[in-house]
């Protein structure tokens, strides 16, 4: 029995009934020979792909929750639980996210969503280990890094945004602060242990994994067992533009429907981030993905989530009970963006010979960097 998140018999239990939110912080791994990864996969378990899709002539499926042990490894898919000795089957769908439930009273929901928010800071909180926060200076991080009273670190090129708002925020809120600043060459060393425990080599999940790995580096080597992060408050509550703006990047025609499709995306996201934070020998905390904040999120009515003149409302109503006024408003950027990461790594692959005009650039940089993957060389002017 190997499980990572969560308690054997909650995990039991949630077989039993089917309960998809069963007040954990997601789990994932084996039960008494049956492989399971929670609703919304929150801790990534991999598969050999032909074990998953075709069976197998061994006496038992081969797993592991590091993609490098495995020859060939795919995601057991969310909310799934795979018999490992019945290498025929496939997996089996036993839970899903549920369909959202409005609370008709406003204040109502807010009340359950503080309730809920505490409830995973509490649970953060509770097992013996030492946390450091993930501070960008942005709301979901400071409500996150106030409600565990945990040292503050931020990681960024000395000229990025996300340094200069981490720095006011956290004077702001009376804290200390490390600066973790990056060069150039930081990129160039990590790109290639990012690629290795994730998995992955495009562009776009390099440069939003290389700020987690880089931070997690310098937290590991001050002594921390764990980095939090407030993930998961974007798709959850409305964070995102394009939720609001209904336009070309969402399939749904209201704002309810647009945050959905954003809760069904963090199953491709979270692996990503929690291998990043991982291969720094870290353990991924995020309270703001707790089952309970979940359920409250799915609980919210219309008037709580977001608009043209606020994007979420209902988080930010929370963190107005115990952040600074000028915190609870305070937009943010994609961390890629705020750490001036995915601008350096254009400019290396630049310099290296992978200019703008080729497609996708970066990413053929990123593979040439990163052993056992064929990339192509960079090319010569004519």
């Amino acid at each position: 029995m190997t499980l990572r998140g969560a308690a054997p018999d909650t995990v039991r239990e949630a077989l039993e009934t089917g309960d998809p939110l069963p007040g954990t912080s997601g789990f994932a791994g084996e039960l008494e020979g049956t492989l399971v990864r929670d609703v919304l996969g929150r801790v990534p378990v991999y598969v050999e792909s032909d074990d998953l899709e075709k069976g197998t002539e061994r006496a038992s499926r081969e797993w592991a929750f590091e993609p490098g042990a495995l020859e060939a490894p795919e995601l057991l898919p969310v909310g799934t639980a795979l018999e490992l000795a019945a290498t025929d089957a496939a997996p089996e769908r036993r839970w899903t996210v549920p369909e959202p439930t409005p609370e008709s009273d406003p204040e109502v929901a807010l009340e359950a969503l503080t309730d809920a928010i505490e409830t995973a800071a509490a649970d953060a909180l509770a097992p013996d280990r030492e946390i450091a926060v993930a501070f960008s200076g942005g709301v979901d991080s400071a409500l996150v890094a106030e409600l565990l009273d945990a040292p503050l670190y931020v990681v960024g090129f000395p000229d990025s945004h996300d340094v200069a708002a981490a720095r006011s925020a956290a004077d702001a809120m009376g804290r200390d602060l490390t600066v973790v600043e990056l060069e150039p060459a930081d990129l160039e060393r990590a790109v290639p242990r990012v690629a290795e425990a994730t998995g992955r080599t495009n562009a776009m999940d390099v440069q939003i994994a290389l700020p987690l790995y880089l931070v997690g580096e310098r937290v590991a080597a001050d002594g921390f067992d764990a980095l939090a992060v407030g993930q998961g408050a974007d798709e959850l509550f409305g964070g995102y533009e394009k939720v609001v703006r209904l336009d070309h990047r969402v399939d749904a025609e209201t704002t309810r429907g647009a945050v959905r499709e954003q809760i069904a995306s963090l199953p491709d996201q979270l692996p990503r981030d929690v291998r990043a934070i991982e291969a720094t020998g870290l353990e991924p905390v995020a309270p703001l993905l707790h089952d309970a904040v979940v359920d409250a999120a799915l609980r919210l009515p219309d008037s709580l989530l977001a608009d043209e003149t606020e994007r979420k409302r209902a988080l930010r109503r929370v963190a107005a009970d115990f952040l600074p006024e000028a915190l609870v408003s305070r937009e943010k950027k994609a961390v890629q963006y705020g750490s001036l990461v995915a601008r350096e790594l254009d400019r290396l692959a630049r310099q290296a010979g992978y200019k703008r005009r080729i497609d996708d650039h970066v990413t053929k940089y990123v593979r040439s960097l990163t052993p056992g993957v064929e990339a192509p060389a960079p090319p010569t002017d004519s």
